[in-house]
């Protein structure tokens, strides 16, 4: 008996026959020629006259011939395609991590969606800004974010200052050179506030995540696993259609 995950394996290569097929009738349908034929004999007026040998073209394309031939084309793709759709309204499985059971009999439609969407949280997972490691940082409960402790700095300004680098005299000025000097005038505390997460909490999220999309691709290969029962649905289709 075959299995689901064969069926599927089949489909892709029965669906690619089939266009192929069916691309080549309509293509043969689209040259009229091929669907003529003509039979014609040639009598002269009397037994003297000249004599002809008659002429014929065979027709090449019959129309129900094509409508024969697409119904038993379709016929094996319309059953390769509901033995799995039928089949898989019974694939289920469980998607079990790390021993613990999260979700039971899942369809495996459902696995394959949440195939796609656990690689979309993942992509957003990596994307996660992370505190700066250089900094030490705690939880604020007021303010539900990460912060530093304070830190007090000193505000200065510059005052200018004279430096006398040589005495006046009779017949000269005094020389003198200004110089700026910091002076504090005042203190700074700063706390620095961040939105962003812990390296460790970002990396313990990803790795569920990515326990987790493991867990749902060896769930959907054990729903692909199942049994499957053949459906005949073409040629009841087509006995209807063309029949």
């Amino acid at each position: 008996m075959a299995k689901l995950n064969q069926i599927i394996a089949v489909e892709k290569g029965v669906k690619s026959k089939t266009q192929a097929d069916l691309t080549a009738s309509q293509r043969r349908l689209d040259k009229p020629v091929l669907l003529a034929g003509i039979s014609r004999t040639y009598q002269p007026k009397d037994e003297e006259g000249e004599q002809l040998p008659p002429e014929s073209t065979r027709v090449q394309v019959k129309a129900e011939d094509i409508l024969r031939e697409t119904a038993t084309t379709l016929t094996r793709l319309f059953d390769v395609t509901a033995t799995k759709d039928w089949t898989n309204c019974e694939a289920r499985a469980d998607i079990e991590v790390e021993g613990r059971t999260l979700l039971r009999d899942v369809p495996v439609s459902y696995l394959l969606f949440l195939e796609k969407q656990l690689t979309d949280v993942a992509t957003l997972i990596r994307r996660l800004p992370t505190l700066d490691a250089a900094e030490s940082w705690s939880l604020d409960p007021s303010t539900d974010c990460w912060k530093t402790e304070a830190v007090r700095t000193v505000r200065t300004k510059k005052v200018p200052r004279n430096h006398v680098k040589a005495e006046a005299t009779e017949k000269h000025p005094a020389q003198v050179e200004v110089y700026y000097e910091d002076i504090p005038v005042g203190y700074w505390t700063t706390v620095k506030f961040s939105g962003a997460l812990p390296a460790r909490r970002v990396n313990e999220v990803l790795d569920r995540v990515e326990k987790l999309q493991q867990a749902v691709k060896y769930a959907r290969e054990e729903a692909n696993g199942v049994d499957v029962t053949d459906q005949r649905v073409g040629e009841v289709v087509f006995g209807y259609l063309f029949g």
